[in-house]
């Protein structure tokens, strides 16, 4: 991310038969099999002694003549060369592949993300690193009901966001004793919401540690029961950190489109199943209140819970250019 194009071009002199005769022998086989062009030019240095639009005219007129077989159009050349007047040289390129654009890479601070193995996490993940965000990672194992697969899974998608958001630092937190305790402890209907806030609780912890200013997820409004409004407002309540939800307004079909983008989707309909499948309630509660859930939280020995499940996070770091993990 903050490229938003890359060229190949050729320096030269700043003199305009350099420029001229460069452009001639760089651009000839591109020239040469095109019906159409034009020229632009970028001054930066200002002190050269024609403008922008002279210039252009110059190198344009001559390689007219030069390509007699080239028409120039102004308006949707087959070919545009680009002229850049910089300060140490000229440069000439006439294609420019284009970049993921985007804020540079950590120009906005860290975040974490909590991704899970679906389509939603991964997306949300990019749709942040985009806008500059340095990410972290934190992912909840349930062994044996996840398997080493499901991790695997993770760690590739997290693989697909690192070819954009460079490293990223993943922390895999055990969760399954903690979802027993709550299937022990607490009513059935809440189970999703309060493993929700368990996690919620967890991931600060792990993202003050880390320097991180945010969470980030990768929940919609309405796509599960513990994604109504509601259900929201009784997951931030743990948290004091702000969470950011990029993909919150956004259908399925909008979400599989970036998936698809970054080449995430078919990693994430893989069958490997996350810790957010595990002890699913027949009928979990969809409009929930905040006295509700503390009441429905009161046999738990929530501090231990967390601090055993922080001590034993296995902190790894993905890159882009990691072996396939499946």
């Amino acid at each position: 991310f903050g490229i938003v194009g890359v060229s190949l071009a050729m320096p030269c002199e700043k003199d305009k038969d350099a420029i001229l005769n460069t452009a001639k022998a760089f651009l000839d086989d591109k020239l040469r099999a095109a019906k159409t062009f034009k020229v632009e030019t970028k001054r930066a240095d200002k002190t050269f002694p024609m403008n922008s639009i002279q210039l252009s005219q110059y190198v344009g007129g001559e390689l007219s003549e030069a390509f007699p077989e080239v028409a120039v159009d102004v308006h949707n050349p087959e070919v545009l060369i680009m002229v850049e007047i910089r300060d140490f040289g000229a440069y000439i390129h006439a294609r420019q592949l284009p970049g993921a654009g985007g804020m540079p890479v950590g120009t906005a601070g860290r975040a974490a993300i909590l991704i899970s193995g679906g389509i939603d996490s991964p997306v949300a993940a990019w749709m942040m690193a985009k806008r500059g965000i340095t990410l972290d990672a934190i992912h909840f194992a349930s062994p044996p009901y996840t398997s080493l697969r499901a991790e695997q899974k993770v760690k590739k998608l997290l693989s697909k966001v690192a070819e954009y958001s460079g490293t990223i630092r993943l922390g895999i937190v055990p969760f399954t004793e903690l979802q027993q305790t709550i299937a022990e402890k607490c009513p059935e209907e809440y189970f999703t919401l309060i493993m929700r806030r368990m996690m919620m609780r967890i991931s600060q912890r792990l993202a003050e540690k880390s320097g991180s200013l945010a969470l980030i997820t990768g929940e919609s409004v309405g796509q599960v029961a513990s994604q109504t409004l509601p259900a929201l407002v009784t997951t931030d309540a743990v948290v004091s950190l702000p969470v950011f939800r990029p993909v919150i307004g956004m259908d399925k079909d909008e979400i599989i489109e970036i998936s698809r983008k970054i080449d995430a989707f078919e990693t994430s309909i893989e069958p490997y199943e996350d810790c957010c499948t595990v002890f699913t309630p027949k009928h979990p509660k969809t409009k929930p209140t905040l006295g509700q859930l503390i009441h429905a939280e009161k046999n738990l020995d929530r501090e231990a819970l967390i601090l055993q499940a922080i001590e034993n996070t296995e902190k790894i770091t993905v890159k882009y250019d990691d072996e396939p993990y499946l």
